[in-house]
């Protein structure tokens, strides 16, 4: 596809999913509750009293899964790893049935002639954790460590990609200054102390990786970036947009590339996050890629009285909006990979997920005619191709998401997937968005391979 053509001959084609919110299976074979298992329990948490219980019944259903990844023909599949199957108390004595799971999962995958990428944490923390201090303790960052070097010795002599934590800014901010996602709190204080618990842990689990991994080790993290625009020329605006993108972009790309906890910041929330002699250089070490997970654009106004950092996103006029309420905006995308790249200074970078959500119609017949999210997909793999010409080193992208599946507090009530599923009786259907990734990929291949 000429459009396409600035991508690099070796372009990573992947689908990504998580495993809260496909797997199922919460109570079988020695797994015990995440916090999310909690939080579904909390009365008007979730859209619809929804849980992930069954989701997409992956846990059982994962041969189909696999299968389905060879028709889109894909190179690569990003999964997490359930931290509650591994050290269901998350500590301790490994559960032998949760490795055995993954365990045969990345055999069918290499078997299947797919890469496996795994993540592992997307933030099912165990509730066993939860109970001792949670994110905003040390001690949860120590576990982490410990639960990677597990996972990275019993999948490491056949896994080389590893992405430590899934946008760290949702379990902090989310979770615990918002409290619209687990563990459901509103505390800036421990928000920002789970902020620096998260990138720590990722820190002490990529050095666990690489201590434990049979095989040499790719190693980042993934964040959730988004362009901020003020809302107005107003300086006030202006100003909430500089607090914004602090809050959402720097707070995490900082410390990661080795700036440390931008200053502005720690004065916008009064709280210092508790850092210790090298904690910072742990968090700091350096990344063999980095994940950069991509959905909308910010437009700020300057809120005084709400939460930190007191700027409060507002709709964009005209702006043509998913089923999430997200504006497309695929330039922001572009814009993104060009600042990590050339602010941050990335070696190398995937979009380790970028997806829109849709109401979908089934057709009589069964076909799904997902238009939107066909014309989404190519418009964001567009961007990637110019931010590709522009120089940056962008190595792969893997939409978002494979499947249908239980979209956190939103229930689901929202699909992402590629794939769609009939809750109900979990048939399996490709959608047209995916017959027409599979045609890109096919096309890539073919413009770059001889013959």
């Amino acid at each position: 596809m000429p459009e396409f053509a600035s991508l690099p001959p070796d372009f990573v084609w992947g689908v990504a999913t998580s495993a809260y919110q496909i797997e199922g299976a919460v109570d079988a074979d020695g797994r015990k509750p995440s916090i999310w298992d909690t939080f579904c329990r909390v009365p008007g948490a979730i859209d619809g009293g929804d849980t992930g219980d069954v989701a997409c019944d992956h846990y059982r259903r994962w041969p189909e899964d696999v299968a389905m990844l060879r028709r889109l023909g894909v190179d690569a599949y990003r999964f997490s790893v359930a931290w509650p199957r591994i050290l269901p108390d998350g500590t301790g004595r490994p559960n032998p049935p949760g490795l055995a799971f993954y365990d045969r999962l990345v055999d069918e995958l290499l078997a299947a002639g797919i890469r496996p990428f795994a993540t592992l944490y997307h933030w099912d923390l165990p509730q066993a954790l939860q109970d001792r201090g949670g994110w905003p303790a040390r001690s949860t960052a120590e576990a982490f460590a410990e639960y990677a070097a597990v996972v990275a010795g019993a999948l490491g002599d056949r896994v080389t990609d590893w992405m430590t934590v899934n946008e760290p800014l949702c379990s902090a901010w989310i979770g615990h200054l918002e409290g619209t996602m687990a563990p459901g709190e509103r505390d800036l204080g421990r928000a920002v102390h789970a902020s620096h618990h998260l990138l720590l842990g990722h820190g002490l689990a990529t050095a666990a990786i690489r201590a434990n991994a049979a095989r040499p080790a790719a190693i980042g993290a993934v964040l959730n970036p988004s362009p901020i625009e003020p809302g107005s020329d107003s300086d006030a605006d202006r100003a909430a947009a500089v607090r914004a993108d602090g809050h959402t972009n720097r707070w995490w790309l900082d410390p990661l590339f080795g700036r440390g906890y931008p200053g502005d910041m720690i004065d916008t929330y009064q709280v210092e996050p508790p850092v210790r002699p090298g904690d910072l250089d742990l968090i700091a070490a350096p990344q063999d890629f980095f994940g950069l997970n991509y959905y909308f654009r910010q437009l700020v106004v300057d809120d005084p009285t709400g939460p930190a950092p007191y700027a409060r996103q507002i709709p964009v006029p005209g702006a043509v909006e998913t089923a999430m309420g997200w504006e497309t905006h695929a330039t922001g995308l572009e814009q993104l990979l060009v600042r990590v790249a050339q602010e941050y200074g990335a070696r190398s970078i995937y979009v380790t997920e970028n997806g829109s959500a849709w109401y979908d119609e089934v057709a009589p017949d069964g076909t799904i005619e997902d238009k939107r999210r066909t014309e989404y997909l190519e418009e964001h793999l567009a961007a990637c191709a110019a931010a590709a010409a522009r120089g940056v080193p962008i190595d792969g992208y893997f939409a978002w998401s494979l499947l249908d599946n239980f979209e956190w507090a939103y229930g689901y009530d929202k699909r992402f997937g590629l794939v769609h599923v009939d809750y109900p009786t979990q048939r399996r259907t490709m959608k047209a968005s995916g017959h027409r990734y599979a045609e890109i990929i096919r096309a890539h291949r073919q413009g770059v391979v001889p013959g």
